[in-house]
């Protein structure tokens, strides 16, 4: 799933390629993405792009008084083209969802891979208006968020630290992936209670969540859209390197699995040497 990083990224492509362009014609081919229908996605045509913006994972692009916003969920992505096919796309079973093609040629589709299909589209005045931005956090890479702000998220927090760090309405953009590598930069125990760290910890794990997000988009930032996901992948140290050694210390990585998704750790460096339960039995192994 693109996070924080990698949609950051996608802002910044996009917006040197479409910011003062001008939009010729938008096709809504997945209908099953489109959560909005006033104002629909032809107002976009014939309008000028002013600006491409990211609230959390959201992607959106503003022109005049109206925002397209996509989440781009687990399998969604943005391929550009330097020329798109003049002739509309035909419905079908295939993965693209959305089709914007600029004045001059150029354009972008926004796909969706695998059957779940959770791709959101969104055309409103607001982004406000989304629900799933409305409900964010602060974002981690804002200059008001500042320590006291993080410490004042984690008070009395008596969930555990992974699923906080995920919890889009406390910080706004890590997923899965980042907030394993986090943990891991921290050296953190991902069942942890937040509400339990110390000053101490809560001062490091706010200086390597910018460090890590940070790192991840200057190494995302210039590449070519179909080099992202790879790029992610590559600077990951243990989130998806199952079974892999440790890059810190050499223990083998290990996995907490879920009903749709799990995490990766390194029991030498974030719990004492002791590996994790299976999370379905919600315990720590003494």
């Amino acid at each position: 799933m693109p996070e924080l990083p990698e949609v950051e990224a996608l802002r910044g492509f996009l917006g040197e390629r479409v910011v003062g362009e001008v939009v010729e014609k938008v096709y809504a081919v997945g209908v099953h993405a489109l959560k909005t229908y006033e104002p629909g996605v032809a107002v976009l045509e014939g309008r000028r792009v002013d600006e491409v913006g990211r609230f959390g994972k959201f992607l959106g692009l503003r022109a005049g008084d109206v925002w397209l916003v996509m989440h781009l969920a687990r399998g969604g992505w943005v391929r550009w083209s330097e020329k798109v096919a003049e002739a509309p796309p035909r419905p079908g079973k295939g993965p693209l969802a959305l089709r914007v093609r600029l004045v001059g040629g150029a354009g972008f589709d926004v796909t969706e891979a695998g059957t779940q299909k959770r791709l959101a589209v969104y055309m409103v005045r607001d982004p406000q208006e989304v629900p799933g931005i409305a409900r964010l956090g602060p974002d981690p890479l804002a200059a008001d968020f500042t320590p006291e702000v993080f410490a004042g998220l984690l008070a009395g927090e008596r969930r555990q630290i992974k699923g906080v760090l995920r919890d889009q309405g406390v910080i706004a953009g890590i997923g899965n992936a980042y907030s394993d590598e986090i943990l891991h930069a921290a050296r953190m125990s991902p069942f942890k209670l937040a509400a339990s760290l110390a000053p101490e910890e809560v001062a490091r794990l706010y200086e390597l969540i910018g460090t890590t997000l940070r790192d991840a988009v200057e190494r995302s930032r210039g590449l070519p859209l179909r080099d992202l996901k790879a790029e992610k992948k590559s600077g990951l140290r243990v989130h998806g390197r199952k079974g892999e050694p440790c890059p810190v210390c050499g223990d083998t990585v290990r996995e907490v699995s879920y009903r749709d998704s799990a995490l990766q750790y390194c029991p030498t460096c974030q719990t004492g040497g002791k590996p994790l339960a299976d999370r379905r039995m919600s315990r720590l192994l003494k």
